[in-house]
């Protein structure tokens, strides 16, 4: 197909890379662009992202992007990025800190403090977000505790999209989505929380403006030159990844989840207002003012994969399709053999960072394929557990997957027999970056409906395989599913006694 005479464009800053994707406005027609960066583990626990090479290789990826439209008018230009990352900067806003990412741990005890203290539910209740080392009001407490010196040095601490937009942009701002994932927001008053800047320590003033998730800036000349577009094309601030995906895989309407599942996983639900868990289980953060996710997120998704294969298959690490058959060739269940994957400090539906991984039920005729496959399976439990919650405040009657762990057969297979539902799933460009670009061309008043604009952006003609639950497999593994709340709650017994 050639290229066609207008795209919009979506950039997706995640965990372990940046995309850029050009999508022609009602054609079908897309373009992606992949630049790789590393996450770093400088000590147990932690898990950093240098904040200014991301920004670089968002513009070599986006250049590249532009070029490969060959000369199609950009209508606008979407961004989308990780959630939960904090960043502290000097007055003259250069970073002071790494990106802390989301998948730092080194905040567990001040998020048990606050749980202790019994401030964790109160902050819940109000900005939507769990309290656990994952969020930047916990990291926040980290640092002002750990690193005094740096605290006191710090002028703004931002997130993710902030940097992102202000290297683009030149503008000191977040939006919506980003700032509702942050445990600072007031979902009542969609500003920053008084309560949870007491909490912190932290002043208004040293965070971003919160702008709407439709609002459009400007490229700097300079960037605009780099990476090929007009000084004035429309850059659309956009949205935390999670929300993205909803209205990338098009799970907007009540009964549809979107699945997502890299290098962590979520499942989200869409709903119209926000919605607040009073159990504490499921999070809720903002796509627009008026549709806002709600779910649960698991920090260990394909990262388990990775893990296990370095662990017991080194010969097979790199090589994702020989780890799949690995697995695949042990019994579904595992023959007993139950992996709870908690490997970096999990999330939904337990939020309890001091949780740690174990195998359950390891006997002597279990080899390295039953190990690998009861790691993937141990990923699908505890998806299928935040779905379980999701269907009480509506019923799931469908299931959009996306994320590149959905390539594989083995994956979908097991997903789709977990959930015991079928399983729709879109190409991962179809994820978060179509949400990008989406919510861009909403932004600018091309769509009347939210849920219209990734149809117009092709949404329909990209190929969507949907997975039928083999009824064995499904019947197999809800025998497992049915046995892990207690499983659970004996390792939480071990654990603690573990911990004296």
């Amino acid at each position: 197909m050639s290229a066609p005479s207008e795209v919009v464009i979506g950039l997706d800053a995640g965990t372990s890379a940046v995309k850029a994707v050009a999508f022609g406005v009602g054609d079908g027609w897309q373009h992606a662009e992949e630049v790789a960066y590393p996450l770093r583990s400088p000590a147990p626990g932690r898990q950093e992202q240098d904040p200014e090479r991301i920004a670089a290789d968002a513009r070599r990826a986006l250049a590249a992007c532009v070029r490969a439209t060959d000369g199609a008018r950009v209508a606008a230009l979407g961004v989308c990025s990780a959630m939960h990352g904090l960043i502290g900067l000097d007055a003259a806003c250069r970073p002071l800190t790494p990106l802390v990412t989301w998948a730092d741990g080194r905040a567990a005890q001040e998020a048990g403090e606050l749980r202790a203290a019994g401030v964790a539910q109160s902050v819940h209740r109000e900005s939507g977000t769990p309290v656990h080392p994952m969020s930047p009001l916990v990291k926040l407490l980290w640092f002002a505790r750990n690193e005094p010196e740096l605290w006191r040095r710090v002028r703004f601490w931002i997130d993710l999209k902030a940097h992102l937009l202000l290297d683009l942009t030149g503008r000191l701002a977040t939006e919506l989505s980003s700032a509702s994932g942050s445990g600072l927001l007031s979902l009542a008053t969609r500003s920053w929380s008084t309560t949870a800047l007491d909490v912190c320590g932290v002043a208004a003033d040293q965070l971003p403006e919160i702008l709407p998730t439709t609002a459009q800036l400007r490229l700097r000349p300079e960037v605009a030159r780099e990476v090929g577009l007009p000084e004035g094309t429309p850059i659309v601030v956009g949205a935390g990844d999670g929300p993205l995906g909803n209205l990338g895989t098009g799970a907007m309407r009540p009964g549809e989840v979107g699945l997502s599942l890299g290098t962590s996983g979520a499942a989200r639900m869409i709903v119209r207002a926000p919605y607040v868990d009073e159990r504490g289980a499921l999070f809720c953060y903002a796509l627009t003012d008026t549709h806002w996710a709600v779910g649960g997120a698991v920090s260990n998704g394909g990262n388990v994969a990775r893990w296990i294969a370095d662990a017991v298959a080194p010969d097979l690490a790199g090589d994702t399709d020989a780890l799949l058959a690995l697995a695949a060739s042990a019994p579904p269940g595992c023959d007993g053999l139950v992996m709870l994957p908690y490997l970096l400090p999990e999330r939904a539906p337990l939020w309890d960072p001091d949780l740690p991984g174990a195998y359950l039920g390891l006997r002597t005729e279990h080899g390295r394929a039953h190990l690998v496959r009861a790691a993937l399976e141990g990923v699908c439990f505890q998806l299928a557990a935040s779905v379980r919650l999701l269907d009480a405040i509506e019923p799931v009657r469908a299931l959009h997957a996306t994320g590149g762990a959905f390539r594989a057969p083995l994956w979908r297979e097991m997903m789709a027999a977990v959930m015991n539902r079928p399983l729709r799933v879109v190409s991962s460009a179809g994820g978060t970056a179509l949400g990008a670009a989406a919510l861009a061309l909403y932004a600018l008043g091309r769509v009347g409906d939210l849920t219209d604009a990734p149809t117009l952006l092709g949404a329909h003609a990209q190929e969507a395989a949907t997975v039928t639950p083999d009824p064995a497999l499904a019947a197999r593994y809800a025998e497992v599913l049915a046995q892990l709340p207690e499983r659970i709650e004996a390792l939480q017994r071990v654990a603690a006694f573990l911990r004296g």
